[in-house]
C-alpha cells in the first residue's frame, strides 16, 4: 500500500506541523462587521459601507443573492439591496466563510484536488449543520455554523504539510475501497480529523473549533460539545450521500448510515419515529437549497 512513502510516528508529525502557517481568520472570527451586526440598532447603509472595504466579501454577496436559491426576477447590483434580501444572519455567515475560505486557499496552491468541491462540502456542511442543530434548540450564536465550516481543516493542513503523502492517500481513497480516515492512518500515520484538531491547539483557537475537527467521525467523544458535534456529523454525513461538494472521502454513505449515526442517537435519543421523520424531512428540505446557494458563495 505504501510504496515509496514512509510512514511518520507521531512526534515527527507534530515536529513538521509547527511549519504549517497559521490562518489569521480563525482566530480573528469576531471583526468589525459581525460587531455591527449584533448591535441593537442595524442599519444596511452602515453594514454596506463595511462590506464594500472587501471586494472579494462584496463579490460572494452578489453572487449568492442572485443565485438560483434566492430566484429574484431582477439582478441585484446594489449592496444595500443585497443586504436587505440577505439578511443579518446570512451576511454574518458570509463574513466568516470569506476570509476562511481565502486563508484555506492560499495553503492548498501547491496540492493538486478539486478544492472548490472541497470548499462547497465545508461550507454546505457548515449550512446543515445549523439546521440540524436548529432542529433540536434555538441557536443564540454561529458556534454551530463555525464548527461544521472548519470541520475538515485538517485535510487542508495535510496537503500543505504533507503534499507527498496527501497525493498517495487520495490516489488511494480514490479507490473506494477503504474510509479516508483509515488510509490516512496508515500512508501517514495519523488522520485528518487528529491532525486538524492538533493544528488548531497550536494556535490556541476555541475548543469547540479542535473539538469538531477531532471527534466529528466520532461525536459521542466530545464530552461539552457533543450535541453540536453530532449535529457536523450528521451534516457531513448528508452531503456525502448527496455528493453535494467533495469531502475527500469516496466511499458512498447510505441513509441508514446518516440517520443511524452515532450523532443522531446523541441528538434525538428518545424520538418517536414521526418526531425522526419530522426532522429528516426539514432536513432533506434544506439539502435540496444548498446546491444553489453553494453556487452563489463558492
Amino acid at each position: 500500500m505504501l510504496g515509496k512513502i514512509n510512514k511518520l510516528d507521531a512526534k515527527n508529525i507534530e515536529k513538521q506541523l509547527a511549519r504549517c502557517p497559521a490562518l489569521p481568520s480563525l482566530s480573528s472570527i469576531n471583526n468589525a462587521l459581525q460587531g455591527l451586526l449584533l448591535t441593537e440598532q442595524r442599519y444596511t447603509a452602515q453594514i454596506a459601507e463595511i462590506i464594500r472595504r472587501d471586494p472579494s466579501l462584496t463579490s460572494r454577496l452578489l453572487r449568492l443573492v442572485n443565485s438560483v436559491y434566492y430566484g429574484l426576477s431582477t439582478p441585484v447590483n446594489s449592496i444595500e439591496e443585497a443586504v436587505f434580501y440577505l439578511g443579518v444572519r446570512q451576511i454574518r455567515q458570509l463574513a466568516m466563510v470569506t476570509p476562511v475560505i481565502e486563508d484555506f486557499q492560499r495553503l492548498t496552491r501547491q496540492c493538486t484536488f478539486p478544492w472548490r468541491e472541497f470548499w462547497q462540502h465545508c461550507i454546505g456542511t457548515a449550512i446543515l449543520t445549523r439546521e440540524v442543530t436548529a432542529s433540536v434548540h434555538h441557536a443564540s450564536d454561529e458556534s454551530d455554523y463555525v464548527a461544521g465550516l472548519v470541520h475538515d481543516v485538517g485535510i487542508i493542513v495535510m496537503a500543505w504539510t504533507f503534499p507527498e503523502h496527501f497525493a498517495e492517500i487520495h490516489r488511494l481513497a480514490a479507490l473506494a475501497t477503504h474510509e479516508l480516515t483509515e488510509i490516512e492512518n496508515e500512508v501517514l500515520g495519523m488522520d485528518h480529523a487528529e491532525l486538524g484538531a492538533l493544528y488548531m491547539e497550536r494556535h490556541r483557537l476555541p475548543e469547540l473549533m479542535i473539538n469538531s475537527a477531532r471527534h466529528h467521525h466520532h461525536p459521542e467523544k466530545a464530552g461539552d460539545y457533543m450535541p453540536i458535534v453530532a449535529a457536523v456529523q450528521i451534516a457531513d454525513l448528508l452531503l456525502r450521500n448527496e455528493k453535494i461538494g467533495f469531502s475527500g472521502d469516496c466511499l458512498p454513505v447510505t441513509l441508514e448510515q446518516c440517520f443511524g449515526a452515532s450523532g443522531w442517537k446523541v441528538l434525538f435519543p428518545n424520538a418517536t419515529d414521526g418526531e425522526n421523520n419530522i426532522a429528516r424531512a426539514s432536513l432533506t428540505r434544506t439539502l435540496e437549497m444548498i446546491p444553489s446557494m453553494l453556487e452563489g458563495l463558492v
